[in-house]
């Protein structure tokens, strides 16, 4: 099973028995945002992990043998046309340069890891309009010279 045919089973299942990410996540003590990403395909699991998703869903080993797959992290390239998706593509587009400047004068020439890496997406109610906190943590690695 490839990690697409995967996500589809993953997907399916879990919208049929009327699942969220984060009911998923607190019954299985992972991180929703890292549970998704990994029935999405983007991430591997290890064994264990893989075992209780695919215990938890009712579904076959072989879903469990694809979340163990290393994925290959490829993308559109293209400008995305979902509005949520774009609207982070907008934010890199607006403030990729301030994030990459602030990031460098606070800790030297390097990159924010997406490997060592956790994300969180918080709710915030406001009579305004509720609000999205995303919290991306990643290692900072710094360029090394030889």
């Amino acid at each position: 099973m490839n990690k697409q045919t995967m996500t589809d089973v993953i997907v399916s299942t879990k919208v049929n028995k009327g699942l969220t990410w984060e009911v998923m996540g607190a019954d299985l003590h992972l991180s929703p945002v890292w549970l998704a990403s990994a029935c999405l395909g983007m991430n591997s699991t290890a064994p264990a992990q893989a075992k209780a998703i695919v215990d938890y869903l009712g579904l076959d080993a072989e879903v469990g043998v694809a979340l163990q797959d290393y994925p290959t992290k490829t993308w559109d390239q293209q400008i995305p046309t979902d509005p949520l998706i774009y609207r982070f593509h907008e934010i890199t587009g607006v403030y990729g340069s301030t994030l990459k400047t602030v990031i460098q004068e606070k800790f030297g020439d390097g990159i924010m890891s997406a490997i060592d890496f956790s994300m969180e997406v918080e709710k915030i109610e406001d009579p305004k309009g509720d609000r999205v906190l995303v919290t991306m943590n990643g290692k900072f690695l710094p360029y090394k010279s030889w």
